[in-house]
């Protein structure tokens, strides 16, 4: 049985709902709100999936490349950018294997990224590297309580950080924002009612 680290679980898991996008295709609300705060240039979204938040950033005039282990995902997300009058880069890759470029990015973007524990700390610390000077992280995770409410998201409370764990793994950002909290989130079919939430924006100072 493939599991949620699996391409194949994702590639299932999109292809499976057809010309329907399993998250919907409004961006994340948490980005929507800060993405105001993204210095101009490239901007790399990390696990992406169907591409929502990154046809958003490209709409905005962000030249945005999406990565995720889902070629199916991406697909749907080329598709999504076509209709929308935009394009975006796309890389498959899983982040266990993926090293981000040091110091090429005005924005990185991780939307409910849920890594296990020690890859996760890989990642934010390429996050940390990977900001050009001024550049701006955008994070937002469930969190353990998010078991609670089971609303979506992974049932592995390994997979739910916190934002103490979180704050030591992004050496050398300012964070400008960083919260847990309990708030509604619907998109699509995936992610639909109370939740349990951190959000993180951190900036790498000039």
């Amino acid at each position: 049985m493939s599991s949620p680290y699996d391409a194949s679980f994702w590639d299932q898991r999109y292809g499976t709902a057809g010309e329907d996008y399993v998250f919907g295709t409004a961006p994340n609300d948490f980005l929507a709100r800060v993405a105001d705060r993204l210095p101009a240039g490239p901007v790399l979204c990390l696990a992406e999936g169907e591409g929502r938040n990154a046809v958003f950033l490209a709409k905005r005039g962000h030249a945005v490349t999406a990565l995720d282990q889902s070629a199916t995902g991406l697909a749907k997300a080329t598709a999504l950018a076509g209709r929308n009058g935009v394009s975006l880069a796309t890389v498959v890759a899983d982040l266990a294997e993926y090293s981000i470029p040091a110091g090429a990015w005005a924005g990185i973007v991780a939307i409910f990224m849920h890594l296990p524990p020690e890859l996760r700390r890989r990642v934010l610390g390429q996050v940390a590297a990977g900001l050009q000077p001024g550049g701006v992280f955008i994070f937002e995770s469930y969190t353990p309580g998010q078991l609670a409410f089971g609303t979506g998201g992974p049932r592995d409370v390994a997979l739910l950080p916190t934002l103490a764990s979180l704050r030591p793994q992004l050496p050398g950002l300012t964070l400008e924002h960083a919260q847990e909290l309990e708030r509604d989130v619907h998109e699509g079919g995936g992610h639909t009612g109370r939740s349990a939430v951190v959000q993180i924006l951190a900036r790498r100072p000039r």
